[in-house]
């Protein structure tokens, strides 16, 4: 069982910048793929990025590519989406998410977290 935790949220002008992070619990998270997801207001809930269990390798949506980078620290069981040059239209909540490598679809979430672009 593995249990998700976001922070890192808030409130920023366009242009700027913000780091939110995805706190594991599980001693067994290091082997879980992971990922960010975002539902814009009134949208249906979009991909954004996922990171290999390792690290080693990640995807992106084209619409944040060159200006997100997802990371992991696997000692500290935390997932990271660094957000750079950002854009009202990145307002959205914003999911962590995760599951085994075997598994196909994500399977565990995480509550969420606003970010709010001002333009």
């Amino acid at each position: 069982q593995v249990q998700l935790v976001e922070s890192g949220g808030g409130l920023v002008q366009a242009g700027g910048s913000l780091r939110l992070s995805c706190a594991a619990s599980g001693r067994t998270f290091s082997t879980y793929a992971s990922a960010w997801f975002r539902q814009p207001p009134g949208k249906e809930r979009e991909f954004v990025a996922a990171i290999s269990w390792s690290g080693g390798s990640g995807a992106y949506a084209d619409s944040v590519k060159g200006r997100f980078t997802i990371s992991r620290d696997n000692a500290k069981n935390t997932v990271y989406l660094q957000m750079n040059s950002l854009k009202s239209e990145d307002t959205a909540v914003y999911y962590c998410a995760a599951r085994r490598t075997s598994q196909n679809e994500y399977y565990y979430w995480g509550q969420g977290t606003q970010v709010t672009v001002s333009s």
